[in-house]
């Protein structure tokens, strides 16, 4: 197959942009929470820290999701874990419209994370595994392209939908997602590699401890770190994206216009992401779009007038998201297809611990009248944390074939 195999063959296409619209539909719920919660603290007096709270609470149900679902998913295949965490995403959102409290929603909104955050290390693991060597780091990165198709349509919900309509009809559109979920069931299948594993299954024990042994003990706390610090500072700066706007001055609807515009920057951001990848390696996209989101978080949070916040928010979600699609491809590398999953799935929750401590962090900063600048400030030292974690620790994994090294490892032995 030659280098542009995967835009020829229909089976793949099929697949990744089937795992794609899960993908987008994910994205699409976590985005309106970060619409929704700026329209629910003026309907319900909410406060900064009540902010942070509901957001976090989200975060904590994507990291036992991951971990659970990543589990689950080398144990019972790919694909029935791809649909049950939809599904179960899409019920908790519908049924948040129906909330009448602040309790009741940030119960439903946990179970609404446990199935976002259990889809997406699946997705991007059933997609690393069904695309050749030399296509996989650009497969996933257009996986993850997705993403900023789903921030988009969050984006025109919440500038058509929030203010005419409420915030509860926006609950309600994030549980159409249940309904693709009956098409999901019959347009995919899980990979050749995890097949042809069937009779090689491992117990959960068995799977920790090779995530933790001697061949992968580095790369996995690698992973960890730079999972821990890409989650922290995404969801700390753009979940309060469309709150941070209000605060600096600007209506509501005015916020949701100029995030809206910072969200379209994020598609380019992957496309050259996904470009690089396979030209100079994981690695080097990593690092280098890491590095620049650190230097865009510092302009973001010291940027005073409209054309300067609209242009460093833009080259914030340019290189963030960039850096994101190159994490989600260079994960599924490090582990063999017997433990991949239950790997992609640790290294992600323990990276949404990050989810929970940002934006809380942020609503207890915020609360103290702390300014913006110096939140940055914090953001713009956890991204260089991750970019030097990579350079000097990761291990590049362009063109490799994890299940042979470890076959190799098990010859030596």
């Amino acid at each position: 197959m030659n280098k542009a195999g995967l835009l020829r063959e229909p089976k793949q296409r099929k697949l990744l942009f089937s795992a794609g619209l899960s993908w987008l539909f994910d994205a699409m719920e976590v985005g309106m929470i970060s619409f929704i919660v700026a329209a629910l603290a003026v309907d319900w007096h909410l406060n900064a820290q009540q902010v942070g709270f509901l957001t976090a609470v989200n975060s904590i149900g994507m990291a036992v999701g991951a971990a659970v679902a990543g589990s689950f998913a080398d144990r019972y295949g790919r694909r029935a874990v791809l649909l049950w965490t939809l599904l179960i995403f899409s019920a908790a959102s519908g049924l948040s419209a129906l909330a009448t409290s602040f309790a009741v929603l940030c119960a439903l909104r946990f179970i609404a994370g446990f199935g976002l955050g259990g889809e997406l290390p699946v997705a991007s693991t059933l997609v690393s595994e069904s695309v050749p060597a030399h296509e996989r780091g650009r497969a996933v990165v257009l996986l993850e392209s997705f993403w900023a198709g789903g921030w988009i349509v969050s984006a025109l919900i919440a500038y058509f939908i929030i203010p005419h309509y409420g915030w509860k009809t926006a609950f309600i559109i994030g549980a159409l997602p249940a309904l693709y979920a009956l098409y999901l069931r019959r347009a995919i299948q899980d990979s050749p590699r995890y097949t042809a594993q069937q009779d090689r299954k491992l117990s959960f024990g068995e799977r920790l401890a090779s995530v933790w042994s001697s061949s992968h003990r580095r790369s996995t706390i690698t992973l960890w770190i730079l999972w821990l610090m890409v989650v922290f500072s995404y969801y700390g700066m753009f979940l309060w994206l469309p709150s941070v706007m209000v605060m600096k001055g600007f209506s509501l609807v005015k916020s949701f216009q100029y995030v809206f515009i910072m969200t379209l920057a994020q598609l380019p951001g992957y496309f050259t992401a996904a470009y690089l990848i396979e030209k100079f390696g994981r690695k080097f996209v990593l690092v280098t779009y890491l590095l620049l989101t650190a230097a865009s978080a510092v302009w973001f949070g010291n940027a005073g007038t409209e054309a300067m916040l609209i242009a460093a928010g833009a080259s914030l979600s340019f290189f963030n998201l960039g850096a994101w699609g190159a994490m989600y491809a260079y994960t599924p590398e490090l582990y063999p297809t017997a433990v991949r999953s239950t790997g992609v799935g640790l290294a992600a929750a323990f990276g949404r611990i990050g989810g929970v401590m940002g934006p809380y962090l942020v609503g207890i900063l915020i609360a103290q009248n702390v300014a913006l600048s110096s939140i940055f400030i914090i953001f713009f030292v956890a991204i260089i944390i991750g970019a030097l974690a990579v350079l000097f620790f990761g291990k590049e994994t362009k063109g490799t074939n994890p299940d042979q090294v470890a076959d190799e490892r098990k010859g030596r032995q």
